[in-house]
């Protein structure tokens, strides 16, 4: 792996992180914090969506709504994990 696709991964990592913040309202994690969740729910779209038949296509746009949909289901978790 390139340095341009760590840098484009960490970008779309903090973008993804940052919307899932705004949609999941209560959650501001700076900077580092929106590029771990992005990362992470990248990760679990990644797992989930195929499972579930939903396929995305190419392209950055794409990464980063598939990594949002991750990201939104991993803060709704950890909202629910924590009123628990």
């Amino acid at each position: 792996m390139g340095i341009e696709s760590i840098i484009v991964f960490l970008i779309v990592g903090a973008i993804a992180g940052w919307l899932a913040g705004l949609i999941v309202s209560g959650y501001g994690f700076g900077l580092l914090g929106n590029i771990v969740i992005g990362i992470v729910g990248a990760f679990i779209a990644g797992f989930l969506l195929p499972r579930l038949g939903i396929g995305v296509g190419g392209g950055i746009l794409w990464a980063i709504i598939h990594a949002t949909i991750g990201a939104i289901i991993l803060l709704l978790l950890i909202k629910v994990i924590k009123r628990a």
